[in-house]
């Protein structure tokens, strides 16, 4: 098979296109003909050696949609040929015309949607499900949404808008248009000077940008308020130390970590696929890019050039 090989921790250079053995199922483990294969803002940092250790060489990926075609001892013969979708944890060969994954790992997925929707949803959606949890969105709310054009933020508009929110969504430039035609009252481009002139009174925001944008974002919100911090694509967090919350008797959350493993991942990518299913989520995905590509795709996501879900079709 074809992989994605990487052997030192570095650019998207790195990122190395070669034929590779094919991979055999361990007992518990299913093997899967890949269809679409995830790529994160995490999968960057991995790759630059600034998130956890890795053994190399190693093929990067942590999502994978596609076919069941082989079965490790112990696997029940129903999942041949099934179509599902994995998180495969970090690291863990999903960049790859043929990965493995663990029978546990496993979401069945339906004949109606596309394996670029699941890859979609399987890590970004759980994620996305947690932050609902820590938001508590309502009718009543105001929310404001940075990275509204990403794959999470994308999804965090509609919620907002299932529920009866008014949504403002940030984003850059072209990326407008797809914020409001996903649903926000209102798409602002955090780019110019004076963005967040005249935004106030705002109840929620939701922030996985951070740096100079989350903390004006921060500033948007009324009495009362709450951010829900996700993340930090901007290399650092948004101000939130005390003198800025404490005027206002605004709130901080962070729902990631502890917060988000609170009700378990798979109970939350149980709700993130069900949400697929029915039509409440509908992933937004960025074209998808060829699995040898995999360099590209990840040099359109660090700048920024890319709309949704970043996904690789092998």
């Amino acid at each position: 098979m074809f992989a994605i090989r990487q052997y030192e921790f570095g650019p998207a250079s790195t990122l190395r296109f070669e034929e590779v053995p094919d991979p055999i199922p361990e007992p518990g483990q299913v093997r899967v003909t890949v269809a679409a294969a995830g790529v994160h803002l995490v999968d960057t940092t991995i790759r630059q050696g600034r998130f956890g250790p890795v053994e190399f060489p190693m093929t990067p990926g942590r999502e994978v949609a596609g076919v069941v075609t082989a079965l490790g001892d112990g696997v029940e013969g129903e999942w041949l040929g099934r179509r599902v979708v994995a998180h495969l944890g970090q690291a863990s060969g999903g960049y790859a015309e043929l990965a493995v994954a663990g029978v546990g790992a496993l979401h069945a997925v339906p004949d109606d949607v596309s394996f670029e929707a699941a890859v979609a949803m399987i890590g970004t959606g759980r994620t996305v499900v947690g932050v609902l949890d820590a938001a508590k969105l309502t009718a009543d709310d105001v929310v404001l949404v940075t990275s509204a054009a990403g794959g999470m933020g994308a999804l965090l508009v509609q919620e907002a808008r299932n529920v009866g929110a008014r949504v403002v969504g940030l984003a850059s430039g072209a990326k407008l248009g797809h914020v409001m035609d996903n649903g926000a009252d209102a798409a602002i481009d955090y780019t110019l000077p004076g963005w967040s002139d005249g935004l106030k009174d705002l109840t929620v925001v939701l922030d996985g940008v951070g740096g100079e944008v989350g903390t004006a974002a921060l500033r948007t919100l009324g009495t009362g308020g709450r951010t829900i911090i996700y993340g930090w694509a901007s290399g650092e967090a948004a101000d939130t130390r005390a003198e800025n919350l404490f005027p206002k008797s605004l709130t901080a959350t962070v729902a990631l970590g502890p917060g988000l493993m609170r009700r378990g991942l798979r109970v939350l990518e149980e709700e993130s696929m069900a949400g697929l299913a029915s039509g409440r989520f509908v992933p937004l995905v960025n074209p998808a890019f060829a699995l040898r590509d995999a360099g590209k795709a990840h040099e359109a996501l660090e700048a920024r050039g890319t709309v949704g879900k970043v996904v690789l079709r092998p």
